[in-house]
């Protein structure tokens, strides 16, 4: 266990305001972490003094600017099994098991298979070709982020995977699997058609005189294809309506709307009043990934005016930091309307004025949808983050004690890493890529970013079990939670992270009443 005194010297506060800040702002990189406010501290203890400087790191500011800002680290090759939970009963434990043997011996089988196939590829003479279906099935849950790892740690991680997607309902498993795998793999003839298929059910659903919104939440958990996302996010976050005829006159009321803000209010963001918030605002902007996208000037200029209009509007939290990294995943996406190539290496200013002009109302709206459901995140205090990192301790340790028992062992509060994952929504800790995927389940499920979000951040814990076990010291503890190596995950990893964090969902749906608000 770490010493007091250590945990002392670690933690140097900083007396220093932002730039431009006339209060300090918190978010992403200011937690609110009073040990008197928010209870850290046991009746009789003395607050943390000021610390002297360590040999390692010799300020609080150093480990953070290194630490809290990371984006993009190191490779992940660990196995998915860290992610049981220890509290499962005994009939569910046993039917796992069974299922984990039953697809062990049909993957040994598949693999004997696709052997084959090889060695018909070296012999094309000897053998007729083989079905594609037997192709396609056997690397059912293969991840490309897989590919440099062993045989053996592949094997594992198929057969960790495959149970928790038949944890989820039948439909929703093999859909979910289906989409790992067209995402993943190299893409045969019957992967190009299962994704066809897909593709197709959604234009049918989205070309009805009225969607049935129910059945496109079904359809979407596992998965949005790309061409579809933009009409669907714009569905399911409630800012288009479900009737066909409808959506048009909506699209151009609202956009029309957003600009007529824009021109009653953009042009006071240099007034004593709001000069402060829009300056954070203009400091923030640079910090945000993925660069080659945020730091194009037109892109800069465009989420200027998303952030400062929605802060105007909002003035009981005003801009807090974090909210600024909730614009990119709309942004990229409606951008994906006009841009054939990948938006993140994409010219934006050479789209036409119109289209750039759809793209940022349409983030706008969206973006401000999303923020109804969360917005005691970014009040005074940010009362609702305070209360999930609470939750999320509560859940863990109900879930898997070893790994909530190591943590307090080594005092390490769960507001020192998890704050970022409620203000950011695990933007900060996963790939742009995931946290559309990701996304594309948040806005399936019911509350999915204020409620469901709670369950895949304790599933994305429990994820890195042995990893936090191995770590005895306070921090480096500390700087691997803030430094989680996901950089290569694709859509298997997170589709396996939502079907976990689903069975968490059901199997504690007996948790008492604040742990689903």
């Amino acid at each position: 266990m770490a010493s007091e005194a250590g945990r002392k010297q670690f933690w140097k506060r900083n007396v220093s305001r932002v730039p431009g800040s006339i209060q300090h702002v918190y978010g992403a990189q200011h937690p609110p972490f009073d040990p008197l406010l928010h209870g850290t501290l046991k009746p009789g203890s003395k607050p943390p003094t000021t610390p002297v400087k360590l040999k390692k790191v010799s300020t609080f500011q150093e480990f953070e600017s290194n630490t809290s800002d990371a984006w993009d680290v190191g490779d992940d090759d660990d196995e998915l099994l860290a992610m049981a939970a220890e509290s499962l009963n005994t009939d569910v434990v046993m039917e796992t098991a069974h299922r984990v043997i039953r697809n062990h011996s049909k993957l040994q089988e598949q693999h004997k298979l696709q052997e084959g196939q090889v060695v018909e590829k070296e012999h094309p003479p000897q053998l007729p070709d083989p079905p594609p279906a037997v192709c396609g099935d056997s690397r059912l849950v293969k991840s490309v982020s897989d590919s440099n790892t062993s045989s053996s740690a592949d094997s594992s991680s198929e057969n960790a995977s495959m149970p928790r997607s038949q944890s989820l309902p039948q439909s929703s498993a093999v859909a979910l699997v289906g989409r790992a795998t067209d995402h993943n793999t190299s893409g045969g003839l019957v992967l190009s058609e299962r994704e066809a298929s897909r593709l197709d059910k959604f234009r049918q659903l989205l070309a009805g005189p009225n969607t049935n919104l129910e059945e496109l939440r079904k359809l979407s958990w596992s998965g949005i294809p790309k061409p579809v996302r933009p009409i669907t996010w714009k569905l399911l976050s409630g800012y288009l309506p479900a009737n066909v005829d409808r959506r048009e006159g909506t699209l151009q009321r609202k956009r029309k709307e957003y600009f007529a803000f824009v021109e009653q209010y953009y042009n006071s963001r240099n007034e004593e009043t709001h000069q402060d918030t829009y300056r954070q605002i203009h400091i923030d902007i640079p910090r945000m990934s993925p660069e080659a996208l945020i730091l194009q000037p037109k892109v800069t200029e465009i989420f200027e005016r998303i952030l400062f209009i929605w802060a105007i509007r909002h003035p009981a939290s005003g801009y807090v930091q974090g909210i600024n990294d909730l614009v990119t995943p709309f942004f990229v996406v409606f951008t994906c309307e006009y841009a054939e190539e990948e938006v993140e290496n994409f010219d934006v200013s050479s789209l036409p004025a119109e289209a750039l002009q759809n793209i940022e109302a349409d983030s706008f709206w969206c973006m401000s949808k999303l923020l109804d459901g969360i917005q005691d995140n970014y009040t005074f205090a940010q009362p609702g983050i305070q209360k999930k990192v609470k939750m999320l301790e509560e859940l863990v340790s109900r879930i898997d004690e070893q790994v909530h028992r190591h943590l307090d062992q080594h005092e390490v509060k769960y507001l020192q890493f998890a704050f970022r994952w409620m203000n950011n929504l695990l933007m900060r800790e996963v790939p742009l890529r995931c946290t559309i995927r990701l996304w594309d389940t948040y806005q399936s499920e019911p509350e999915g970013f204020s409620h469901f979000h709670l369950y895949v951040c304790a599933a994305f814990l429990v994820r890195w079990k042995r990893e936090i076990l191995e770590e005895k010291d306070f921090q480096e503890l500390l700087m691997f939670l803030q430094n989680l190596p996901t950089m290569h995950w694709g859509n298997e990893d997170i589709s396996v992270l939502l079907a976990e964090a689903y069975r968490l969902k059901f199997a504690f749906a007996d948790a008492p009443n604040h742990y689903k608000r």
